[in-house]
């Protein structure tokens, strides 16, 4: 291999990192390649999730601080590097009918304004993969569903040297995957696992609300294992203690059950300029024979 693989997982929030593909992520830095996360906001308007912190005078003052934080020691444990895009929080927006978003938040910019620090990070670092939503966001939280749109358009943009100019030299990244951890497949798998094992589900509701919803199901083409790195997913999503509770739903399956029966993180992949074939258990394929 001539050239140091690299990866770039462009996030929302300070969190989304540890409860989105963090394991693959640790499992490509244990491997050598060079992985950056790109968070476009802050999480200023995120609620504090963890019950045993809600009504804590001095996080919620400082929410943006505290966040912060918690996302360098996410960082650290995942061993990856980290950029923030500098865009404002949209918050997630409740009730019939919904309010209107925030002035001068990230869910707001104009798309192809907002793509230009992107395509500045893409340069700069020049990965050869880059993760990030579907165009419905994972879920339909503003902010997930503009970091998309970001991605999408500085994906094709980074590589045009007629395109924002002065952001660095073109850079075309290889191949671009939504990530797809929370499916069917995979929930269903847990779900029957600790039922057959006698212990409670905590997917029950998901399964039904799945169903009223009529959820469209993806295409999952890229199934990387890395149950290995599923300790150090856990540990990095602890440290974003305002957003999760330590004796919530994230960790109510026990890890040798995950690790048995679904030992994989899931991708779709939406971009590729390198030949490939699908299923896949590796995002550089096709990458790695191209360099």
């Amino acid at each position: 291999m001539t050239e140091q693989l690299r990866l770039m997982a462009v996030h929302a929030h300070p969190d989304d990192e540890s409860s989105k593909g963090a394991a693959t992520m640790a499992k490509y830095v244990a491997e050598g390649v060079d992985v950056l996360v790109v968070t476009c906001t802050g999480g200023e308007r995120g609620s504090i999730l963890n019950p045993k912190l809600q009504g804590d005078a001095y996080i919620e003052a400082n929410i943006h601080e505290v966040r912060a934080r918690e996302m360098a020691e996410a960082r650290d444990i995942l061993g990856v590097q980290q950029e923030w895009l500098g865009f404002v929080d949209s918050g997630l927006p409740e009730g019939d009918p919904l309010p209107p978003l925030p002035e001068g938040c990230f869910a707001l910019q104009d798309v192809a304004e907002a793509a230009g620090p992107l395509v500045r990070q893409i340069r700069a670092f020049r990965p050869h993969v880059i993760t990030t939503y579907d165009e419905n966001g994972g879920y339909p939280h503003p902010d997930h569903i503009m970091t998309h749109k970001i991605t999408m358009v500085a994906f094709d943009a980074a590589g045009d040297p007629e395109r924002y100019p002065g952001t660095g030299e073109p850079w075309q990244p290889l191949k671009l995957y939504y990530n797809q951890g929370f499916n069917r497949p995979r929930t269903e798998t847990l779900h029957n696992a600790l039922l057959e094992r006698g212990l409670d589900s905590p997917y029950g509701e998901w399964l039904k609300r799945w169903d009223e919803f009529s959820r469209k199901e993806r295409t999952l083409t890229t199934f990387v294992p890395c149950s290995e790195f599923f300790p150090v997913r856990d540990k990095a999503l602890l440290a974003h203690r305002t957003q999760i509770d330590p004796d919530g739903g994230w960790f109510a399956v026990p890890m040798e059950i995950q690790q048995e029966v679904w030992p994989t993180e899931e991708y779709e992949l939406a971009k590729s300029l390198v030949e490939t074939s699908v299923p896949e258990s590796d995002l550089f394929a096709g990458v790695r024979e191209r360099l």
